[in-house]
């Protein structure tokens, strides 16, 4: 903050909840009539902070392709007349001569470039528009440049000092090490290893907040749904969701509706919630700086939480595959290096926290940490583990179904996740999180823009009697208490006596049965995507797991016959275990989703087989 109000250009590395935002942000408050500019990689992340600091009382604005003409003509006309104490815009904004044109008007303090490792071709998250911002320092000379990046090596650093021309900037490097953090790291033999674990995983953390980091698409999706069979309310998240779903699904976990957000890599930047406890992987990332930044969002508060990684030896196979769709030599050489960066971590027996700090060019002077499997071993709820084979998964303790003869379902769910213990706040905790809800549908913001989370547990503890009070707890300055002050005084009173957080509706029906339920009432896959807000090749994936386990009968209509009978003989002929292989062998027109169904058919009846011929070998004995 110094060196920014004092001009001089800045490269800061900071991890994950360190107060890069703060560093540009309170200077920002500082120079009345001056306007900082703020350079963002995501609209949403914009959006929010704009929301974050107006709810303080700072004048803030964005200005991307959500707007009207009309709206950016009067975001553009108001920055000229300096009204703006930030303005965010994306690379691709900035880089547009008209845009340069109108920002040349406009008493701009300096320009902060969040997410700065996207300008280096080093970096894990390389975007070829931040390699325009070099043209900042010749149409801005005099104005100072900072740099913030949560995730750079030494390589990645100086390069982003040459690109952006920054002019013997000063460099704050925070230590990669953070210690209230316990990294996990287990390979697991299969999937149902993998998922079984997580569940247990998630039992352990029910009532906190969890992200779940899966690698593509599916597993997202069939992630969500295998949890909530398994009675674990989680939401999903990723890039081919409606914008609506997307931004709602993140919404209701950054409010405490649902605390488990299952999504892939388009979920993360710039999250703004301090109190998640646990940030799981189900699979190797594509690079040690990926998964830094992505396993930083636990802990934000400072408290104790768990990073942990659940790998497979496939994990390979699906980065390996991903580097090979790479056209640029350059480029796949640095994928090839990050992908064996990655694969050392996940195979390394030395510590863990050590590795990362030295991946990133800090050399700690400690040999280990005490917070990692290595250094202290896997926790009993992590190591001890028996995987149930998928093929008896109806008998483990998920839903079951069955079609009785008058077609309804029958429906034995698995019991729900217990309850994390309540303190002696909890229905306090639940009341104010119902009134935040309210509060941020009436305005039409986010919920953690009314109120943090530790905000949120401060007034629990503290439990203010007036405005005074209430301007003592974390996070009310004087614009919020105002807002809020009088808001929150009628809810504690109406908490005192008697009024508590509304039960939620019926019980949400498990993802097997409601998927039943359509199939029923003759509606095809596609349909039942869409109703579901799911893809198409996950609603076949878990049509197919049923029909493989005996769940559900194989309906011919399905896969017309001629088809069936290809797809037969290609997997006597390749196997049952290969997809794209039998794919291959087959005519263009057969489908991925087709031979899916189909497989999953020709297992279960081979399995009946086998089992009807064991029975026989035994009656004949």
């Amino acid at each position: 903050m110094n060196s920014l109000t004092a001009g001089h250009d800045a490269c800061v590395v900071m991890p994950t909840g360190g107060g890069k935002s703060l560093c540009y942000q309170l200077p920002a408050a500082m120079l009345p009539r001056r306007t900082v500019v703020v350079v963002s990689p995501l609209i949403a992340l914009m959006q929010d902070q704009v929301t974050q600091l107006t709810q303080m009382g700072i004048s803030a604005a964005v200005l991307n392709s959500t707007l009207s003409s009309q709206e950016q003509a009067k975001v553009t006309k108001q920055a000229i007349e300096g009204q703006f104490r930030l303005i965010y815009l994306s690379p691709e904004r900035l880089a547009r001569a008209d845009t340069i044109s109108w920002l040349k008007r406009v008493p701009v303090s300096f320009f902060a470039i969040d997410e700065a490792h996207c300008i280096s071709e080093w970096g894990h998250e390389f975007r070829p528009d931040y390699r325009q911002l070099s043209s900042l320092r010749v149409h801005f000379p005099e104005c100072p440049i900072a740099a913030f990046t949560a995730s750079a090596t030494r390589q990645v650093r100086h390069d982003i000092i040459d690109q952006l021309r920054l002019r013997d900037p000063d460099k704050y490097i925070a230590s990669f090490h953070r210690s209230n953090l316990n990294y996990f790291v287990r390979q697991c033999e299969d999937e149902d290893t993998q998922l079984g674990l997580l569940v247990k995983i998630l039992t352990r953390y029910s009532g906190n907040n969890v992200i779940v980091y899966a690698p593509t698409i599916n597993r997202v999706e069939q992630t969500v749904d295998f949890l909530e069979d398994h009675g674990i309310p989680a939401v999903p998240y990723h890039g081919q969701m409606e914008p609506e779903m997307r931004k709602r699904n993140q919404e209701r976990w950054m409010s405490d509706e649902v605390a488990v957000l299952v999504g892939t890599i388009a979920f993360g930047l710039g999250i703004n919630k301090a109190a998640v406890r646990a940030v799981i992987h189900l699979a190797l990332p594509k690079s040690v700086e990926q998964y830094y930044q992505e396993a930083g969002r636990a802990g934000r508060d400072g408290r104790k939480s768990d990073c942990i990684l659940l790998w497979q030896a496939r994990d390979f196979a699906l980065l390996t595959y991903f580097i090979n769709q790479i056209s640029d030599p350059a480029e796949k050489q640095r994928a090839w290096q990050r992908y064996h960066d990655i694969s050392r971590y996940g195979e390394s027996v030395s510590c863990r926290h050590r590795q990362i700090c030295l991946h990133f060019g800090e050399t700690p002077k400690w040999t280990a940490c005490g917070a990692c499997d290595v250094c202290i071993s896997l926790p009993e709820w992590l190591a001890d583990f028996d995987a149930f084979p998928r093929a008896k998964q109806k008998h483990h303790k998920k839903a079951r179904l069955s079609l009785p003869s008058n077609g309804g379902v029958v429906l034995r769910a698995a019991p729900a996740v217990k309850p994390a213990v309540p303190d002696a706040h909890s229905e306090l905790r639940e009341y104010l999180r119902e009134w935040r809800r309210s509060m941020a549908e009436k305005q039409g913001v986010p919920a953690f823009t009314v109120m943090h989370d530790t905000a949120l547990e401060d007034l629990c503890l503290v439990q203010p009697q007036s405005l005074a009070d209430i301007r003592k707890v974390y996070g009310f300055g004087e614009r919020k208490t105002e807002r809020y002050g009088p808001e929150i005084l009628n809810a504690l009173r109406r908490f005192k006596d008697g009024a508590r957080a509304r039960q939620s509706a019926e019980e949400k029906v498990p993802p097997r049965a409601e998927t039943l339920r359509l199939l029923q009432a003759g509606h095809s896959f596609q349909e039942i995507a869409k109703l579901r807000g799911r893809q198409l090749g996950t609603i076949v994936d878990l049509v197919a797991s049923m029909v493989e386990s005996g769940e559900l009968p194989f309906d011919e209509k399905w896969v017309e016959a001629a088809k069936y009978a290809d797809i037969e003989a290609a997997c006597r002929q390749h196997g049952m275990q290969r997809l794209k292989i039998i794919k291959e062998a087959l005519r263009p027109e057969i489908t991925y989703e087709e031979i899916r169904l189909a497989l999953a058919h020709l297992r279960y009846v081979q399995r009946q087989q086998a089992g009807s011929s064991q029975e026989q070998s035994l009656g004949s004995k």
